[in-house]
């Protein structure tokens, strides 16, 4: 049976914080790769607002998106869905140049490992217990340190 609505919580880095990547090897006195970035994640943010928006217009599912910031830079890529499935994948950082205008910057970045671990709590309860904990983990930080985020265009 498919759901009706759909709630979607979405937490990203905060933009008044000191990214623990992507960021550069030496001094940004413009900080240049913040504001990149920044013009990345709003952008990302709006395109998954509107995918999931469409589900009303394709599909008749009532949807809600959330975002909130977090005033850290997540180690892991994690997504729950309705309680019972988690996929899972660490970051890994890489030294990397960034061709910018009229200048490279040597940064530190990093990509999710190819491996995406599929969690759900129909299976073993070592998969139960890790969905579980991390959707307590993920409830936590979204009624604690996290603060409302608007993404600007």
């Amino acid at each position: 049976m498919r759901p009706q609505s759909v709630t979607v919580r979405v937490l990203l880095p905060s933009r008044d914080i000191h990214l623990a990547f992507p960021t550069p090897v030496a001094y940004d006195e413009d900080n240049t790769l913040h504001h990149r970035w920044l013009a990345q994640r709003n952008p990302y943010g709006q395109t998954l607002r509107a995918a999931l928006l469409s589900l009303r217009d394709t599909h008749g599912i009532e949807t809600r998106i959330t975002f909130r910031a977090l005033p850290f830079t997540p180690m892991a890529k994690l997504y729950l869905v309705n309680y019972t499935e988690a996929l899972f994948s660490y970051y890994t950082l890489h030294r990397r140049t960034l061709d910018h205008e009229d200048r490279q910057i040597e940064i530190h970045d990093a990509n999710p490992m190819g491996l995406v671990r599929l969690f759900g709590t129909d299976s073993t309860s070592d998969d139960t217990a890790f969905v579980t904990q991390s959707q307590q983990w993920f409830d936590s930080l979204w009624e604690s340190v996290t603060t409302d985020l608007t993404l600007s265009s």
